[in-house]
């Protein structure tokens, strides 16, 4: 009996031990991912978040639209109408074209849920459109913004970050009304 328990020990050590060497036979089938051109990087960031945006400004009851959580804090719309407006000052400084938005677009045409959604979609595929038709050697290029020349890709980059920032802060004014915003939801 000893000695089929040992057996059977050296049985399920084996096994344990020739897991990874099975696991990376079996990735080796699926080859990786190519790496992104560098625009194709900048572009895959500006949807993922842009995505986000989008399924929380969707998903969010227009009744909350109007949320802020004390009276010196933006609502969780101006939140989203200061996002696109940013996503709107890349996309018009990289064709040349003077910033169409101040610092937060004002709601005067924007009035509904659907209008808002439609916006904050047409932001982030403006944005996304230009990326593709700059491609590589246009997203190298630069603009120059008051004093300060910017590579245009770092520009996108520091936009992505600042709408990270944005969504951040919407997904806290979520969890401040008892839900829990689209990422954070089990998968199907």
């Amino acid at each position: 009996m000893k000695s089929l328990s040992k057996w059977g020990a050296l049985l399920v050590a084996v096994m344990l031990a020739a897991m990874p060497v099975l696991a990376q036979e079996a990735k080796k089938t699926t080859p990786p991912k190519p790496v992104a051109s560098p625009s194709g990087a900048v572009l895959e960031a500006w949807n993922d978040i842009g995505r986000k945006l989008i399924a929380i400004a969707e998903d969010l009851p227009e009744d909350k639209y109007d949320y802020k959580p004390n009276p010196d804090a933006r609502t969780f719309v101006a939140q989203l109408l200061h996002v696109c407006g940013s996503m709107y000052f890349f996309t018009d400084e990289a064709v040349g074209k003077k910033a169409r938005y101040g610092d937060d677009p004002k709601r005067d045409e924007l009035k509904t849920k659907e209008q808002i959604v439609g916006f904050v979609k047409k932001s982030v595929e403006d944005g996304a459109e230009l990326i593709k038709t700059k491609g590589d050697a246009g997203m190298a290029g630069s603009v120059v913004l008051g004093n300060q020349t910017y590579r245009l890709s770092d520009l996108a980059y520091g936009l992505i970050e600042h709408s990270g920032e944005h969504y951040g802060q919407l997904v806290v004014y979520y969890r401040i009304n008892g839900l829990v915003p689209p990422e954070s939801r089990p998968k199907k």
